[in-house]
């Protein structure tokens, strides 16, 4: 296999040589050569080499009808990123697991195939340029703006408490080879960019769903679109794949502008959204590795997650700050394996801009190994030309967690704790007296108000309050998964919106809280909750295991069954708020839309079911999470479908208007 990756870099050598493009006299000369690699893919056999990768791991069993193993046929149906998730954390993690992720990334390629443009692009071109002159930019960013509000004013939004309950779907378009609808729109003007799991970018006309342009990355589009204009005038979208490489691309032709990879270790991915302030982009990293560590041949833990600062205009790497020291031995596992630490502190969320004090505010996640870190679930606030950092606040010391923890495997720490992220984006909010503080919400159900100035490097809380019991006294062994706040808060005036995930878990003193809280800023105190129920039975067979451990089980699911009653029905999906509203997506489906005042449900519909597209692809929605709703001038856009977890999967974005838009 060291050939073969030699081969490459042999190609790559000779195309850099043969361009004369010098970048070998660079200070980071493999960087250098895997990003011109990846920049010029298309030049290369990438499937030749995908599938030499595939004949000697996968084919034993993929070929051959006794082992019940789905056949090379049958995996071409589905995309990279599915193909790269079944590997990385699915059911294909232990025979994988040897694989370097460019050689698992090569089986992604050959396995989906790069086939030109889909037929169902061509025949739903847009005739004519419908664009006109309107260059507002509705959605720009994952939290809608640099202080990650989630807060769309009502001259942007055109959808008020008198006019949602009119809100009707107007077209829907499907995407084939897609199960999960994550990456979040920008919006400028009649134009809609979107990216999907097979890493195919679009442009698509916001009011009837046809294609304007389209183009195709390496791998999958992970995260939002990010809008930006640099300091010249110029505008580009940025986005990350599953790949963990930066794309910036020209929103007129979507031809790419740059493009580099963003990697701090082969199991780094990124999964929140990259923010953009005065010529620098600010891209969030975590790892996989929590969920690898599950494996009993992994040796863990060597990775963590940090921030990496990149140049707007030409992906150069500014800075990097890490979550950890670098991973040394640290003793033996119960199996008699290397254990390394310190290891984890991901960074999953989207980092806040503080401009005025030349800052941003990320959220990080458990320790995956020990020593605990001071670093772990905490609030880091970093200076923004340099990357050190200036203070943190650790809401709970001593998480040390891994996918390990989940079947007594032997890299499950000592004591593990409770794997309580801060998910949720920190948000910037203001005072009704001009002072400011930062807001945080983490898995374990509780928000903080932090002090955006301490008095000291760890941090200042202002009040705290906890919205559901996610985390069950002071024993964090003794914790529900997937509860908590996952990625959704708002804020709306003096008004931030929390949504809780919280699954029915049996677990003693655990009561599941689901749904919409109001909270008041100044103290934290609640205003309002608006509960959440199934409002179906489920069959304990039709139960989804819980977590990553249903990934990694290949339990066969009984689809019709779990779209009709969703096991998953809390919130874990962003919010998005107006002066009078908030939009949430639930697990099982459903978009409603909250009164902000009372809290009151005036308008709610059903998208796990079966859809008429535009685009005569055959649609159905399923699962709402990560990414939130988005707004522009009377219409609402929804992507609902998400099979991560044992939830629904999906393939479908919706676009509903109200009836006074045009």
């Amino acid at each position: 296999m060291n050939k073969l990756i030699a081969v490459i870099g042999v190609v790559i050598l000779g195309s850099l040589l043969a361009g004369g493009l010098g970048l070998l006299l660079l200070d980071s000369p493999m960087k250098s050569l895997e990003s011109f690699g990846i920049r010029h893919a298309d030049k290369l056999p990438l499937e030749y080499f995908g599938e030499k990768i595939f004949d000697k791991n996968c084919a034993s069993c993929h070929d051959n009808p006794a082992t019940h193993a789905p056949s090379r046929e049958a995996l071409s149906g589905f995309s990279k990123e599915t193909v790269l998730i079944a590997q990385e954390f699915g059911k294909m993690q232990p025979m994988a697991a040897h694989l370097s992720k460019l050689e698992r990334g090569l089986i992604a390629i050959y396995l989906a195939g790069s086939a030109p443009v889909d037929p169902w692009i061509e025949e739903n071109r847009c005739t004519a340029s419908s664009a006109g002159n309107d260059r507002t930019e509705y959605v720009d960013s994952w939290g809608l703006g640099g202080h990650n509000r989630r807060f769309v004013d009502d001259e942007k939004s055109g959808i008020t408490r008198d006019n949602v309950g009119s809100l009707e779907l107007a077209w829907s378009l499907a995407f084939p080879k897609v199960t999960d609808m994550r990456s979040q729109p920008a919006i400028i003007g009649d134009t809609l960019y979107f990216g999907d799991k097979t890493g195919k970018l679009y442009a698509i006309d916001r009011r009837s769903g046809c294609i304007r342009a389209s183009n195709e990355v390496l791998s999958g589009i992970r995260s939002a679109i990010t809008a930006i204009t640099l300091n010249d005038g110029s505008k580009l979208l940025v986005f990350a794949d599953s790949m963990a490489s930066i794309f910036a691309v020209d929103p007129d032709s979507l031809e790419v502008v740059w493009q580099e990879a963003a990697r701090l270790y082969e199991t780094s991915v990124i999964t929140g959204s990259i923010s953009y302030h005065n010529g620098r982009l600010l891209v969030p990293v975590s790892s996989y590795e929590v969920a690898v560590s599950g494996s009993p041949t992994h040796v863990c833990c060597k990775s963590h997650g940090g921030v990496i600062a990149l140049d707007a205009g030409s992906g150069a790497r500014l800075w990097e700050w890490h979550g950890t020291t670098d991973a040394t031995v640290q003793g033996q596992n119960s199996a008699g394996m290397d254990l390394y630490g310190p290891s984890g502190v991901s960074v999953w969320s989207t980092p806040a801009i503080d401009a005025k004090r030349n800052r941003i505010y990320i959220g990080t996640a458990e320790n995956l190994s020990h020593p605990a870190t001071d670093t772990s679930d905490a609030v880091v606030a970093l200076d923004m030309d340099s990357g050190e950092l200036i203070w943190r606040f650790q809401a709970i010391p001593d998480d040390v967690w891994n996918a390990a923890c989940l079947n007594d495997g032997a890299n499950c720490p000592e004591n593990a704790g409770g794997d309580f992220d801060f998910g949720a984006s920190i948000i910037i909010a203001e005072l009704p007296g001009g002072d400011e503080v930062l807001l945080a919400g983490q898995k374990s159900g509780d928000v903080f108000a932090l002090n955006p100035d301490p008095d000291n490097r760890d941090g200042q809380l202002v009040w705290h309050r906890r919205v559901s019991n996610a985390a069950i006294g002071p024993n964090l062994a003794q914790t529900t998964t997937n509860g908590g706040i996952h990625w959704g808060m708002a804020l709306s005036g003096q008004r931030l919106l929390v949504a809780a995930s919280d699954p029915e878990r049996d677990r003693p003193g655990y009561v599941p809280n689901p749904g919409i809280h109001a909270l008041n800023l100044a103290d934290g105190a609640v205003l309002w909750n608006q509960k959440i129920e199934r409002g179906c039975f489920i069959e304990e067979a039709n139960k989804p295991l819980i977590g990553l451990k249903n990934m990694s089980s290949g339990k066969k699911q009984n689809f019709e069954e779990l779209y009709r009653c969703s096991f998953y029905y809390g919130l874990s999906a962003a919010l998005t708020a107006t002066p009078e509203l908030v939009f949430s997506g639930g697990l099982d489906g459903k978009v409603r839309a909250f009164d902000l005042e009372s809290g009151e449900i005036l308008w709610q519909t059903t998208t796990a079911q079966p859809f008429d597209t535009v685009n005569g692809v055959k649609g159905h929605g399923g699962s709402i999470d990560v990414t939130g709703q988005v707004l522009a001038d009377g219409w609402l856009y929804v992507q609902s479908g998400y099979s991560m977890f044992g939830q629904l999967p999906g393939n479908v974005l919706l676009a509903y208007k109200v009836a006074e838009a045009d």
